[in-house]
């Protein structure tokens, strides 16, 4: 019996678990740890979930006890199964279970993809915070406007209750308000159902699948945290990001979706500079010669709100973005540039508990408030570190109504971004053949519009 631990961050990892290990009568995966997301570590992997093999579940601990786990264990091997890291920390964390006495190992697509029965467009990044949920919007609408059904599945984010999760489906906001979803699960759903879009998240990817097989004529795969995709994908669009040049070779696994693309969209051309786009597009050629290129902007633009000339303005973006997206800054900030606010306030003084220890963790955030909420203390300690800011206006680059979520006492202004292509091909060009596939395999499912 070879005995693993699953190295993740409440997804890939699971389903890393669920389609290899779940029903191996040889291997016996004695913990999960979990990092890079707050408290979704000391709970258990529900037996429902593992399977008979897993009767009292499986722990999931903290990865600083991996080392401790490996001995206490003898763990003959150690899988990495979550995303977004430097190669070198990748070595690092190798180094680190080479020197317990276990094996390291990455567990690749062909080992970890289900294949679908209606075609798949798989939507991934180089980096969190490319405009991968933009670019999945994009393609959503364009699949829409061909008049086909489209469910939307979300990597996951399974950060509550797991075995309720095991399946989550969402065609209206009153479902996903019955969800009690955190913020990031909130900034990834709400907008894809108002425009009409199934959306599909949870825990077991294959049950997900299935289900989706069954209500639409195309599937998209949303790739959160640089992920490469649960499901084999007809086309894989990665997004890539010109304001983090050369980051698309140094990250796992966001140069695997790199070397693996038929398309990759250089996103902000427009905030850019121009040598930065060219290197990006040079590393593209370099190792993908033959992906389609197309470039987009996602220009900001203000709902309506109070004048932000000269006023003293806090910016809330996007918490992945800005946590281990690594980015110092999101869309809120440039629209509040862009406006003319005479000062970006700095959130740090302000913040309290959780809040306080983001900004200790990631030190690159000094003029932006990342929109943490993954449990109602964090969001009450987001609520209490806005109320206790110094500002005259709130600006929020998250894709969500942060105002509906708490009660501020600073007026809010939010941001909204969408991506446009500049030039040809677009995302419609390279969706035909898509279109035309699910067509002419469910002509009667497709609707007139």
């Amino acid at each position: 019996m070879r005995k693993v631990i699953i190295m993740g961050a409440g997804g890939r990892d699971f389903h890393n678990f669920n389609v290899a290990f779940r029903n191996d009568p040889n291997t016996e995966v004695v913990a999960f740890t979990a990092t890079q997301i707050p408290g979704i570590a000391n709970r258990v992997y529900p037996p429902v979930l593992a399977g008979p093999r897993y009767p009292q579940g499986i722990p999931i601990r903290p990865e600083d006890e991996l080392t401790q786990l490996i001995k206490e264990h003898h763990v003959d091997e150690v899988i990495l199964s979550y995303s977004d890291l430097k190669h070198e920390t990748v070595m690092h964390k190798a180094s680190i279970v080479l020197a317990a006495g276990a094996d390291f190992r990455l567990m690749g697509p062909h080992a970890t993809m289900l294949r679908s029965t209606k075609p798949v467009v798989a939507v991934c990044a180089t980096r969190t915070g490319c405009g991968k949920s933009q670019t999945s919007r994009k393609v959503g609408r364009a699949l829409l406007d061909a008049g086909l059904k489209v469910a939307l599945v979300r990597h996951p984010m399974p950060y509550g209750d797991l075995e309720a999760m095991r399946v989550q489906r969402f065609a209206t906001l009153d479902e996903i308000d019955a969800s009690h979803p955190t913020i990031e699960e909130r900034e990834e759903y709400e907008e894809p159902v108002r425009m009409g879009m199934i959306m599909y998240a949870g825990v077991d990817y294959e049950a997900i699948l299935r289900q989706a097989e069954q209500e639409a004529d195309v599937i998209i795969w949303d790739g959160g945290n640089n992920d490469f995709s649960f499901y084999v994908p007809d086309l894989l669009i990665v997004v890539a990001d010109p304001l983090r040049p050369g980051h698309e070779l140094l990250y796992h696994p966001g140069e695997t979706n790199l070397r693996m693309a038929d398309v990759v969209v250089i996103n902000k051309v427009d905030s850019a500079e121009a040598h930065n786009v060219e290197q990006v597009l040079e590393n593209i050629e370099s190792v993908n010669p033959m992906a389609k290129v197309i470039f987009a902007k996602s220009p900001p633009t203000l709902d309506a709100g109070p004048d932000l000339l000269g006023k003293y303005v806090l910016v809330v973006d996007d918490g992945p973005t800005l946590t281990h997206g690594g980015m110092p800054f999101g869309a809120g900030l440039v629209a509040a540039r862009n406006a003319g606010a005479a000062k970006i306030v700095d959130p740090r003084p302000f913040a309290v508990g959780s809040i306080k220890d983001t900004f200790d963790k990631w030190p690159q955030l000094t003029n932006v408030l990342p929109a943490m909420g993954y449990d109602e203390h964090q969001l009450a300690e987001l609520e209490a570190t806005i109320n206790a800011a110094d500002c005259d206006v709130v600006v929020t680059g998250t894709p969500i109504d942060l105002g509906h979520l708490i009660t501020s006492r600073h007026p809010i202004r939010h941001v909204r971004y969408e991506l446009e292509e500049v030039g040809s091909p677009t995302l419609a060009d390279v969706l035909e053949p898509i279109v035309t596939q699910a067509k002419t395999e469910h002509p009667e499912t497709v609707v007139t519009r």
